[in-house]
């Protein structure tokens, strides 16, 4: 296999962390067509001078399968608005990011980052610093989810490949509580400062009466409930996604334009997510095949090695396709396919410490980054049309990721691998 084949993939990465920096006017108007024009030449080249349509067809699945579920999470999310009454104070706000942590488990992070940000924003407007959106990325869009398929993206790709559901809750829960934990005590040190920091007239805005809750558009928890039952429909092929479809349909053109219009909602994020992800999953399909080629001479033999590669490059590519990268360079290791479920199956049983380390690397890597985790530029993306500053990338990282999470880090690797 010829390795410039994986050049297209390497341009659209490269292009999602560099280009809004550099030339964001540019990128923001023409992203679709360079995405769409590097797909097409590496489909084209599998399809013509290969003569292979099945490299192409599981990565149209997988793009499928992995694209219709955030956009069902979308569309019913953002059919729920939710009102809080006060502005908030550190255990405010310590309460609301506990609830969202469970609610990642079902709603995903993006779903729950979309339901959750827009009243985080308004209780907080009267002293929001760039913590408080930094941490609420850090906890409600990455490692608030690592509990089911449905929070993570992640996790969701493992199982459509063939990972038990449940297995991230048998074998995640303990580093779940102990990253959050952590996370969270060092959100409400942050906040108790900022808060005690605040003049007089600004602390008189925060009342002490009981928080008023109203929340509207609640027909949609049914949608929610079928789209959570439909994750578990493996057979047919293509029926899972057609309910998924069916969900988001009726959520949009039943939730009234008032609770859109309240929440802001728009298909622009979803639709620049689902255009990058539409380039990033068939020009991956090269980088896929020749890590399975490679996978002997990599030299990664233990599950901390896979730990700390997979986090990397979940950190500067995305976590979903650095996570299928690493477990096939697992599997092919010991000569299995990721395509293959009873492989997944049989890998698992044999080697099952290694999709731990794999899995936890992804998940809390993928914070460490803008682009780690397409919640992460979701989230800024909607921040920043909500009017507050947002950290850039550097300032992202080397004032909040390396700072907070690289200790959580060590912590994970000392502790649990």
């Amino acid at each position: 296999m010829n390795a410039l084949l994986i050049l297209p993939f390497a341009i659209i990465l490269l292009c999602i962390g560099i280009a809004p920096l550099t030339i964001k006017p540019w990128w923001e108007r023409n992203y679709p067509y360079v995405v769409i024009s590097l797909a097409l030449a590496t489909a084209v080249y599998y399809l013509i001078a290969e003569g292979s349509v099945d490299r192409m067809a599981h990565a149209l699945h997988d793009y499928a399968c992995f694209i219709i579920f955030p956009t069902a999470l979308f569309c019913v999310s953002g059919g729920i608005y939710i009102s809080l009454s006060n502005f908030s104070t550190p255990t405010r706000n310590i309460i609301l990011l506990v609830i969202g942590i469970v609610l990642t488990n079902f709603l995903g992070v993006t779903g729950t980052s979309l339901l959750l940000i827009r009243p985080f924003l308004r209780t907080n407007k009267y002293r929001l610093r760039a913590f408080h959106i930094i941490l609420f990325i850090f906890i409600i869009g990455n490692t608030g989810g690592m509990l089911t398929p449905i929070g993570e993206a992640p996790l969701f790709m493992g199982y459509i490949k063939g990972v038990p559901f449940f297995w991230s809750l048998v074998h995640l829960w303990q580093p779940w509580i102990a990253i959050n934990s952590v996370l969270l005590g060092l959100f409400y040190i942050l906040d108790v400062r900022a808060y005690n920091r605040l003049d007089n007239e600004a602390r008189a805005k925060v009342e002490v009466k009981p928080e008023k809750l109203a929340v509207a558009g609640l027909h949609n928890l049914i949608f929610l409930a079928v789209v959570i039952a439909a994750v578990f429909i493996q057979q047919p092929i293509f029926l899972r996604e057609a309910i998924l479809l069916a969900m988001a349909a009726a959520s949009y053109f039943t939730t009234s334009k008032t609770i859109h219009r309240n929440n802001q909602f728009s298909f622009r994020p979803m639709k620049e997510v689902a255009i990058l992800f539409f380039g990033i999953f068939i020009t991956m399909a090269p980088a896929l095949q020749w890590i399975e080629m490679n996978a002997a001479t990599m030299n990664l033999h233990s599950p901390g090695q896979y730990f700390w590669i997979t986090g990397v490059a979940s950190s500067i590519l995305d976590n979903a396709p650095a996570y299928i990268s690493f477990l096939a360079a697992a599997l092919g290791t010991y000569g299995m396919h990721i395509n293959d479920a009873g492989n997944i199956a049989a890998f698992i049983a044999q080697h099952g410490q290694y999709l731990t380390a794999i899995s936890l690397g992804a998940v809390i890597f993928g914070a460490a980054t803008p682009i780690g985790n397409s919640s992460n530029f979701m989230i800024l993306a909607l921040v920043e049309h909500d009017g507050a500053s947002v950290p850039n990338f550097g300032r992202y990282i080397a004032k909040y990721a390396l700072p907070i999470l690289l200790p959580v880090l060590a912590l994970v690797y000392w502790w649990f691998i």
